[in-house]
């Protein structure tokens, strides 16, 4: 069954697509203050003081703040772990706010243009963290810990750090397909087998231009819309929404599915299985902190925390490490990460192709 109900009245009709043309708009609202208070000011410097005695300084001064205010697009479940390990460490409590990284933006970027700045940290996927950092909205942080991270994921201008990858899979429905039948390349989604079988998520844009540009722009665009248009695709909503319709058959053979979900359901019992076709396309997750956190010394400490500590548990919960001694291999995989700060013109272009896609065959 082929899903074609996502409307688009532009080329580029998806969320993220939606988001930037709003940045335009966002630049012409006018902020209460014309430049940054003394105490941003002092925060940036203690962003950029990364000796080895801040830590200390930051836990005594978190603990008399008391809480950190974090919004956030990880799981639920997986965030509760890593909060309550943190607050067990340091006695701060964690306030979190979940939603969709495109929500999680929109609600920082309102928030700005109202001159409120309510969050203290924010993590969510690669590319919309760098939105909000050329939107002034991160600020940028030197820590010790940076050294021991991928150095392909991590951002020259530190206004964000990875805090875990995400590597765009295929996952099948081990009882509806057998591992002997799996497509060793996009060019075999061609074939008669997979009509109805495949589910794409909504907002993978990066993926797609990912494997186009690793296939040939004109030779990729045109393998994926002879895909779709023979044997067309279901699109949903939501990861845990795609993978979780792979688990219970609805969809054979899920594109873009995150491997450390397909990992946590196979570990449950779940029929389920994950493998890659090349190119293997991956990005970051990142972790920053606001321009204005209300309290500072958490945010930093909180910052510090996702990018060290809490990486085991990561690990621990299938999630990939950005961390060097932590970094898993994929089956043997080479991952082609993707650049979050590619050219905008490149990507609107490359995204209004997938958007066209997403409407079904011609």
């Amino acid at each position: 069954m082929t899903h074609s109900s996502i409307p688009s009245k532009s080329a580029c009709a998806s969320p993220r697509c939606t988001l930037r043309s709003a940045l335009a708009a966002a630049a012409l609202v006018v902020l209460g203050a014309a430049s940054p208070s003394a105490l941003a000011q002092s925060f940036a410097e203690l962003a950029a003081r990364a000796d080895p005695a801040r830590h200390q300084r930051l836990v005594e001064a978190a603990r008399r703040e008391g809480s950190v205010s974090f919004y956030s697009s990880v799981p639920e479940k997986d965030m509760a772990v890593l909060a309550a390990d943190f607050e067990k460490r340091y006695g701060v409590k964690v306030n979190t706010w979940r939603a969709s990284t495109v929500k999680v933006v929109q609600r920082l970027l309102a928030e700005k243009r109202a001159g409120r700045w309510d969050f203290d940290a924010v993590d969510i996927s690669g590319p919309e963290m760098e939105i909000l950092y050329r939107e002034a909205v991160l600020q940028e942080v030197e820590s010790e810990h940076h050294r021991h991270l991928l150095p392909e994921t991590l951002m020259a201008h530190r206004g964000w750090a990875p805090q875990f990858l995400s590597v765009f899979v295929q996952a099948y429905n081990t009882n509806a397909v057998k591992r002997a039948d799996l497509p060793r390349s996009y060019e075999d989604l061609l074939h008669p087998r997979w009509k109805g079988m495949l589910g794409v998520e909504a907002n993978d844009q990066e993926w797609y231009c990912g494997v186009v540009k690793h296939l040939g722009r004109d030779k990729g665009a045109k393998l994926f819309r002879d895909i779709v248009d023979r044997n067309g695709w279901s699109v949903r909503n939501g990861h845990t929404l795609l993978n979780n319709i792979v688990v219970s058959g609805e969809v054979g053979l899920g594109l873009t599915v995150y491997s450390y979900m397909v990992d946590q359901a196979r570990s449950s019992g779940a029929p389920v299985d994950w493998f890659a076709m090349d190119p293997l396309i991956g990005r970051s997750n990142g972790i920053g902190v606001s321009r204005r956190p209300a309290h500072p010394n958490a945010a930093l400490l909180f910052y510090e925390y996702m990018i060290s500590d809490a990486q085991p548990l990561m690990v621990k919960m299938n999630y990939l490490s950005p961390v060097i001694k932590l970094a898993t291999p994929m089956k043997g995989a080479k991952v082609l990460f993707l650049d979050p700060a590619a050219p905008r013109e490149e990507m609107e272009k490359c995204e209004a192709e997938f958007s066209a896609l997403l409407k079904g065959p011609k």
